[in-house]
């Protein structure tokens, strides 16, 4: 193996020039090695976000709603151990992670922030392909010469896999819509001219690729995958730490037992098998048993004198929700990108409350929910960012927030105008937040930043609900003003770990 790196190289050739056609087939005879860098925000805190594991992983041809997430890193210790890769998973290439790994913390790539460059090699050394990516939020990944000028977002996914495509790689035919919207106003016109809610334009449109019985597939395997993330950050043990220099204690199965016991601040040790039994038999576990209202949505009650271990069950099972989805996601789980991984608990928590002790249908709930969240997602991918590395938490878990807050709200019965009042409340709330993870791990604070922005969805949710959907801001207004907030923050405060909490609080 040549000791050549990939900066190495690049001494001598400063502007690598990707092939003409992006697209252009290089020979696994040809292929001796491989260089990855990182550049920016993924390389100052690729480490702590599981980045390096990730393309590793992308590179043996792994999916990530297919990998086993529990071999991850005995695998990732294989690569580094035997200096070579599994390209595609079949073909083994040389791969030293010390020299073909490059974390480049002070350089970032024009395009975006969350900068990749894969280039490729021959046995002499010769850079023989290259070409570089860009991680835009939310999973999407598009080329360097993917226009992606503010407004229009053309994603590219293409890549082959043996002789089949994976789905979610695969690069989607520019299709005309039935109900077509570019924002929020736009999507409010179109409910009411059609007479239709914001889940059914989004709904209609989808129809376009997927038929409805491949739509609902698809939406009901997102919640099992969500309410999968939940039972198994509960049910981990609570004497596991999570990976990393802080020494973060799982706190999700803790305090999931406390609830279940009524013993709200009492030691527990262990899952105890009745808390094994609920979770596996929940009612939004099964999507099966209807009737579950237990609890009122909103408290009324205000005890004259101070109550020790008061348990007020929305605000408790939310966080306890959102911090063990957030808690896998540390740990390197699955969990679905909603919008984003950081921000991959708000959502499941709500969801997850409202079918547990609101809802008597939990299919059609679920359906309705996530179709217009997605509708939300889409405004802000659209007209603003949900990258970190962008514009900071706000495009991250304040668009969590204000989906949720919209997804509560209408499988809560109300109206489309309350539906955007929602989101807007729920962005609104959240401007300015910074992205400032301590040590660069996906743990402090967005654990907990998680479970404070399900609470604040419900509380978005309630005040819409309680209006008539006229109010001051729009939603529309507040994306612009996200959108230029986050062009102003300083980049220390944008998922770089150089600034607030990151640079305040020592690591151990």
């Amino acid at each position: 193996m040549s000791s050549t790196t990939t900066a190495e190289v690049e001494e001598n050739n400063m502007n690598p020039t990707p092939n003409e056609d992006p697209h252009a087939v290089v020979s696994t005879f040809d292929l001796f090695s491989i260089g990855v860098d990182l550049f920016g925000s993924l390389a100052l805190t690729g480490e702590g976000h599981g980045t390096p594991e990730a393309v590793l992983m992308g590179i043996e041809g792994e999916s990530p709603d297919s990998v086993e997430t529990s071999t991850i890193q005995s695998r990732v210790q294989d690569i580094k151990t035997n200096q070579s890769i599994h390209l595609d998973g079949t073909f083994r290439i040389k791969f030293n992670y010390e020299k073909n790994m490059i974390f480049n913390y002070f350089k970032t790539l024009p395009q975006h922030p969350n900068g990749l460059r894969f280039c490729a090699y021959d046995k002499n050394v010769n850079m023989i392909a290259t070409n570089e990516y860009f991680s835009i939020g939310g999973g999407f990944v598009v080329n360097q010469k993917t226009q992606m000028d503010h407004g229009e977002n053309v994603y590219y996914k293409r890549t082959t896999q043996k002789n089949d495509v994976i789905e979610g790689r695969s690069e989607q035919d520019i299709v005309a819509v039935s109900l077509p919207f570019r924002n929020a106003q736009e999507l409010l016109n179109v409910c009411k001219r059609e007479n239709m809610t914001i889940a059914q334009v989004v709904f209609e449109n989808e129809l376009k690729w997927s038929s409805p019985e491949t739509i609902r597939e698809k939406l009901l395997k997102i919640w099992n995958t969500m309410d999968d993330s939940i039972r198994n950050g509960v049910m981990a043990s609570p004497n596991d730490h999570l990976p990393g220099p802080l020494k973060v204690k799982r706190r999700a199965p803790r305090l999931y037992n406390k609830l279940l016991t009524g013993l709200y601040g009492t030691p527990v040790n262990t899952a105890s098998e009745y808390t094994r039994t609920s979770i596996e038999s929940s009612p939004s576990a099964q999507l099966t048993k209807t009737n579950y209202c237990q609890y009122p949505l909103a408290f009324s009650f205000l005890p004259k004198k101070p109550r020790k271990k008061v348990v007020l069950p929305a605000l408790d099972y939310l966080s306890v929700y959102a911090i063990a989805v957030n808690e896998e996601n540390a740990c390197g789980g699955r969990v679905v990108t909603a919008p984003t991984n950081g921000a991959a608990g708000t959502i499941p928590a709500v969801l997850k409350y409202y079918l547990e002790f609101i809802s008597e249908n939990p299919e059609k709930d679920v359906m309705e929910f996530l179709l217009t969240t997605t509708a939300v997602g889409m405004l802000f991918k659209r007209g603003a960012s949900i990258s970190a590395a962008e514009v900071g938490c706000q495009g991250e878990v304040g668009v969590a927030c204000s989906m949720a807050a919209a997804g509560f709200t209408a499988v809560m019965g109300g109206t489309v105008d309350q539906v955007e009042n929602a989101a807007e409340i729920g962005m609104e709330h959240n401007l300015g937040l910074t992205c400032d993870p301590i040590g660069g791990l996906v743990q402090v604070p967005c654990i907990e930043r998680n479970a404070l922005a399900a609470v604040k969805a419900i509380a978005a949710a309630q005040l819409a609900l309680n209006g008539e959907g006229d109010h001051r801001v729009s939603l529309d207004q507040v994306i612009e003003t996200m959108r230029q907030t986050g062009h102003d923050m300083m980049s220390k405060y944008k998922e770089t770990s150089q600034g607030g909490l990151a640079v305040n609080v020592p690591l151990c």
